[in-house]
C-alpha cells in the first residue's frame, strides 16, 4: 500500500507541475446514455422527463483512484421547440474533489421531416477542493502544497449542437468554454497558479441497424472523440447488440486506456439499467488496478398521457 501511495503522489505532483496538461473531464463508458452531460444540445429530446444516474469506480484497488457520480434530468417544454435540463456531478480523485451544478437550455430546429437539430447552452458552477496538505512531498517545505483549496467557485458556460433522427445522431460540443485557474497563495500572499481547467471538445455519433429481418436483433455502434490541448486525442468506440428491445450486450475500446464489456436490461419502455467493466490494457496502469466498474440507471416519466418509446439515439 505504501508503494501504491507513493506512485499516486508522484503522478499527482507531476500533473500539477505541468499545469494539468492531462484530460480533466470525467469520463463514462455509458456515454451513449448520458449525452446531456456531454452535449447540452441533447436537452429535451425525450418526450418525457428523462432522469439518468451513473456511478463509476475507476481503477479499483488503486489507492486514491477516481470515483464519479453524475445525475441528469431533462424534458421538453410542451408546445414549444425547446427543452430544459439540470445536471449534478461529483468527481473525486485522491485529495481533489470537483462538484458541478449545471443548467441546460436547448432549442430544437426541424431540419426536415426526419431530422432535428438541437442547439444548446449550458451555464453552471463548479466547487473545487484540494487537500494539498494531505500529500506527502519530497520537499516538506514546498509552498505549493502548504495551503488547501476549499470550495473554490468556478463559473463556466458551454455550447453544443446535436443532430438526430430516429435512427442516427451526431453532435459537437464544448461543455466548458472558460479555462479557470486553480490557484493557491504561498505564505507571502503571492498567488501560485499551479493548474488550470482545460477546454475540451467532444465529437459524438451513432446509429442503429437491424441484424435480422424480423428486427429482433439490432446493433448500435457509437463513438465519442475527446480533444483537449496538451493531451492525445482520445477515441471511444462501442458496439451494442440489442435483443427484442430489452436485453443488450456490447464491447467498447478506448484508445490508450481500456477495453470494456457493457450489459443492459430494459424492464419496460421507461426503466432501464446498465453495467460495464473496463480493463486497462496499457503498461502504465495495467499492473496497479483491478479494472473500472460502472452502474447506470435511467427512468423516463412520460408527459401527460403520452407513452415513451425506446430511443436509439
Amino acid at each position: 500500500m505504501k508503494k501504491i501511495h507513493l506512485y499516486i503522489t508522484i503522478l499527482f505532483v507531476v500533473a500539477m507541475a505541468n499545469q494539468a496538461i492531462a484530460q480533466q473531464e470525467y469520463m463514462f463508458t455509458h456515454y451513449m446514455f448520458n449525452k446531456m452531460a456531454i452535449n447540452p444540445g441533447f436537452t429535451g429530446t425525450e418526450d418525457a422527463l428523462s432522469i439518468t444516474g451513473i456511478h463509476r469506480s475507476q481503477w479499483v484497488a488503486f489507492e486514491g483512484a477516481p470515483t464519479t457520480q453524475n445525475i441528469t434530468a431533462h424534458m421538453p417544454i410542451e408546445g414549444k421547440n425547446f427543452g430544459v435540463g439540470l445536471g449534478i456531478s461529483n468527481d473525486q480523485i485522491g485529495p481533489t474533489q470537483n462538484i458541478g451544478i449545471n443548467g441546460n437550455f436547448a432549442y430544437h430546429l426541424k431540419v426536415n421531416e426526419e431530422a432535428t437539430l438541437g442547439l444548446g447552452l449550458r451555464a453552471g458552477i463548479n466547487f473545487f477542493s484540494n487537500k494539498l496538505t494531505s500529500l506527502k512531498t519530497v520537499n516538506t517545505n514546498d509552498v505549493a502544497f502548504a495551503e488547501n483549496i476549499s470550495n473554490k467557485m468556478l463559473p463556466n458556460v458551454g455550447f453544443g449542437a446535436f443532430y438526430y433522427t430516429d435512427k442516427y445522431f451526431a453532435g459537437i460540443s464544448t461543455p466548458k468554454l472558460l479555462q479557470n485557474n486553480l490557484d493557491v497563495n504561498d505564505p507571502t500572499g503571492t498567488s501560485l497558479a499551479i493548474a488550470h481547467e482545460k477546454r475540451h471538445y467532444f465529437l459524438m455519433g451513432g446509429s442503429i441497424f437491424d441484424l435480422t429481418s424480423d428486427g429482433q436483433f439490432k446493433i448500435k455502434p457509437t463513438t465519442l472523440i475527446k480533444i483537449t490541448g496538451g493531451a492525445p486525442i482520445q477515441l471511444d468506440l462501442t458496439g451494442n447488440v440489442i435483443y427484442k428491445e430489452q436485453i443488450s450486450a456490447g464491447l467498447s475500446w478506448r484508445t490508450g486506456d481500456a477495453i470494456g464489456l457493457l450489459l443492459g436490461y430494459n424492464f419496460n419502455k421507461d426503466f432501464s439499467v446498465g453495467y460495464s467493466f473496463d480493463f486497462s490494457y496499457t503498461n502504465t496502469t495495467f499492473n496497479y488496478n483491478g479494472g473500472s466498474h460502472e452502474i447506470m440507471l435511467q427512468y423516463n416519466i412520460p408527459r401527460g398521457t403520452s407513452s415513451s418509446t425506446p430511443k436509439y439515439y
